[in-house]
């Protein structure tokens, strides 16, 4: 076996659906700069890959142009704090949909003993993403009330896990009884199905929410002033049905409202350290105390990459979508 290749998925042409995506032979990443090498056993799939895939969302420079923002594996040679055949997970800039995965050892995070390596593949960029607009641009604290879009999504369905844990009220959306039910079984308070109710008008009339996650955007701002609280907080973290915001400035200037929101992947090497510390301080000992287990949908091998793709396109899932290697 030549230990300089490797197995990885490619996009054909450069973009395209999911049907471009191909299992190569590549070369094996050579870390440097103090990175570490992961032998991956399992990726997580989000929907930044999608529109990198597509073309839409081209990964910062110095990062792999391979897909993959994060991984669960074993460390292969010694750096930093960890040493070789040590079970981590990691956030990537881009290359995790492969054998091997180069990283940022500050990015990585100790796989926590009860989890398999599917359910740690799961953790990085969905626990990432929630800590850092949820309870640091967001402000969520104990006694408020949470309101999660897209809850059965990888974010939605770990924010209602960690909003739980931190001792705050959670609300979900979704689309469908089935999902709604399985959401409430997940621990969230309340669920509102979208399809069949206005969410700002329950939500409100529940008692009104202090911190919307919003991955929907458009349309939803109206609907989410009028579920805010006095001093709510809006955090956007993705725009699935549009980015261009009709703000209705006199609502949000009577609510005190503030709408902020923010990216992972292009935040500075410096600021993902400053966050995997207080991750590991503030959410896993959540997860080791049972309060919080990453939600899998569906896994797929490596090279039915293209079929996982088309599950996450297909929006029915509920909880991560994983790759194993």
């Amino acid at each position: 076996m030549d230990r300089t290749k490797m197995r990885a998925i490619a996009v054909q042409n450069g973009k395209g659906p999911a049907e471009a995506l191909n299992l190569i032979e590549a070369d094996r990443p050579n870390p440097t700069n103090g990175q570490m090498l992961i032998r991956v056993r399992a990726a997580g799939v989000n929907r930044p890959d999608l529109l990198q895939r597509r073309g839409l969302y081209p990964p910062p420079p110095g990062a792999p142009d391979t897909l993959g923002l994060e991984v669960a594996g074993e460390v292969v040679s010694d750096a930093g704090r960890w040493r070789a055949g040590d079970r981590v997970v990691a956030l990537l800039g881009g290359g995790g949909y492969a054998e091997y995965a180069a990283a940022d050892p500050r990015h990585a995070l100790p796989l926590p003993a009860a989890l398999s390596f599917e359910q740690g593949a799961g953790l990085p960029e969905t626990v990432f993403t929630v800590f850092a607009n949820v309870f640091e641009h967001g402000r969520l604290t104990a006694g408020e009330t949470l309101l999660v879009h897209g809850a059965n999504s990888g974010i939605g369905v770990t924010a209602i896990q960690m909003g739980k844990a931190a001792g705050a009220r959670v609300i979900g959306t979704c689309r469908g009884p089935a999902r709604a039910e399985a959401l409430r079984a997940l621990g969230a308070d309340m669920v509102i199905d979208v399809q069949a109710d206005d969410f700002g008008e329950a939500v409100r009339a529940a008692g009104g929410a202090d911190v919307v996650l919003d991955m929907i955007g458009g349309a939803y701002l109206q609907r989410n002033l009028t579920a805010l609280n006095m001093d709510g907080r809006i955090v956007y973290i993705a725009a699935l049905d549009g980015g261009v915001l009709e703000v209705p400035v006199m609502a949000l200037m009577q609510k005190r409202a503030t709408l902020t929101g923010s990216t992972l992947r292009s935040r500075p090497a410096d600021e993902k350290a400053r966050l995997a510390r207080r991750i590991e301080e503030v959410v896993w000992p959540w997860i080791e105390a049972g309060r919080f287990r990453p939600m899998i949908d569906a896994v797929f091998p490596l090279a039915d990459a293209a079929a996982a793709h088309a599950r996450l396109e297909a929006g029915a899932h509920l909880g991560k979508i994983i790759l194993t290697a």
